[in-house]
C-alpha cells in the first residue's frame, strides 16, 4: 500500500513532467544536470528572482564556461560581472568556492551534502539543492517557495520564522528516494507558478485534494511583524584630480560589501549625521577645502537604511593605500556596488548643474 508521501511525490512528479519550467540552467528531461550550472544558478538565485538571474547566468557561462575558468578569473572581474545582483558576499564566496573546487577537488564538486557544505558560500539549502538536482541524492530542499507550499498543504499557522523547523520536517517527510532532484524542482515550480504568494491557483494544483489549508491559503505562511530597519548615516568624499580622475578605494575583504570598490566615506552609524570636523578627520586625504554638495544619497540594505551626504574637493598626488585614481569615463569598469553608483551619479549631477 502506498504511503501518503509516495502518493504526494507521484502526483507532483506527474504534474512536473507536464509543466516543468524551461530555465537556462535546468537540464532537459533525461539529461544529467551539470553540477557547475546547478551551483552557479543556486548562488545567483539567493535573494534574487529567476527573471533577473537568467541573463547573468548566461553571461557568466559564456565568459567562464567551467569551474576552472571561473577559478582563474580575477576577483575584480567577477565582482564587476556580478553588479546588479547585490549581496556581493555571494560573488566573493563564488570565486573562493571555484578556487577550492579547482585546487582541492580536481574541478569536481563533492556529490554529497556534507562535502558540499564544507565549500565557501554553500549552506544547508544550497548543499541540498546541488546534491538533489546535480547528483540525484535524496536531500531536503527548502526555499521560500517550498516553505509556502508546506505551510498551506499542512495548514501550519505558526508564523515564520518560528515555524521554519516544522516546515523543514514536513518537507523532509514528503521528499522521495526516487527522482529527488526532479521532486525538489517540482515543489519549487509549484510554489512559483501555482501556490503563489497571492491568489494561489488551487484548482490547478496537483496537491489540491490533500491540502488542508486551502480555505486560508492566501494567509499562509503567516509571518511575525517585520522589525523597522534602522537608519545609518555617513559622509562620502568625492575627490577629483585636475584631469577629472576620481579617487576610489577598495573596502576591506570582510564585512558589508567586502572587497568592493567605493567612493571613500566615513563610517556609517545610527544617530545624527557625523559633524563636519569629525568627518574631515576620516577623509582619505586631509587638509582639503571641502564643499558640501546639496542633497544626499539614500540606499536600502537588507538590515538597515543608509543616507550619505557628499563632500567634494580637489586633490593631487599619489593615492592613499588601497586607493587609486580612476578616470571619470572608466568608472563603469569598476566593481562599484549600487550605493556607490548612486554617490557617483549624485556628485556628477550636482557638479555639472
Amino acid at each position: 500500500m502506498e504511503s501518503q508521501s509516495d502518493i504526494a511525490a507521484a502526483s507532483i512528479l506527474a504534474w512536473y513532467d507536464r509543466n516543468r519550467r524551461a530555465m537556462p540552467w535546468r537540464a532537459l528531461p533525461g539529461v544529467t544536470a551539470d553540477p557547475y550550472h546547478v551551483w552557479l544558478s543556486e548562488i545567483m538565485l539567493q535573494q534574487t528572482t529567476v527573471a533577473t538571474v537568467g541573463p547573468y547566468f548566461e553571461r557568466f557561462l559564456a565568459r567562464w564556461p567551467d569551474i576552472g575558468a571561473l577559478a582563474s578569473a580575477p576577483l575584480d572581474d567577477v565582482l564587476h560581472a556580478w553588479q546588479g545582483l547585490g549581496y556581493y558576499a555571494r560573488a566573493r564566496n563564488l570565486h573562493r568556492c571555484a578556487g577550492v573546487v579547482a585546487r582541492e577537488h580536481g574541478g569536481r564538486f563533492p556529490d554529497n551534502e556534507a562535502g558540499l557544505r564544507d565549500l565557501p558560500g554553500i549552506g544547508r539549502y544550497t548543499a541540498a539543492a546541488i546534491a538533489a538536482i546535480a547528483f540525484d541524492k535524496r536531500a531536503t530542499v527548502v526555499d521560500g517557495n517550498v516553505e509556502r507550499v508546506m505551510a498551506r498543504r499542512f495548514r501550519v499557522e505558526e508564523p515564520l520564522p518560528d515555524s521554519k523547523s516544522t516546515l523543514y520536517d514536513l518537507a523532509d517527510f514528503l521528499t522521495p528516494d526516487q527522482r529527488p532532484g526532479d521532486y525538489a524542482q517540482a515543489v519549487m515550480d509549484l510554489g512559483a507558478t501555482i501556490c503563489t504568494p497571492r491568489s494561489p491557483k488551487c484548482l490547478l494544483c496537483p496537491w489540491s485534494e490533500a491540502c488542508t489549508g486551502r480555505d486560508i491559503a492566501a494567509e499562509l505562511p503567516r509571518r511575525a511583524p517585520k522589525k523597522v530597519r534602522p537608519l545609518r548615516r555617513g559622509i562620502a568624499f568625492w575627490l577629483r584630480r585636475n584631469d577629472g580622475a576620481v579617487l576610489l578605494r577598495r573596502r576591506p575583504e570582510e564585512g558589508l560589501l567586502g572587497g568592493m570598490i567605493e567612493v571613500p566615506s566615513t563610517e556609517w552609524r545610527e544617530g545624527p549625521l557625523i559633524d563636519r570636523a569629525e568627518a574631515e578627520g576620516m577623509s582619505p586625504i586631509p587638509g582639503r577645502d571641502w564643499k558640501l554638495l546639496p542633497g544626499f544619497v539614500a540606499h536600502g540594505f537588507t538590515h538597515f537604511r543608509l543616507e550619505l551626504a557628499v563632500l567634494s574637493a580637489s586633490a593631487a598626488g599619489d593615492p592613499p593605500p588601497s586607493s587609486h585614481w580612476c578616470p571619470i569615463d572608466r568608472l563603469g569598469e569598476q566593481a562599484l556596488p549600487t550605493a556607490m553608483k548612486k554617490v557617483v551619479a549624485h556628485a556628477v549631477r550636482v557638479e555639472n548643474g
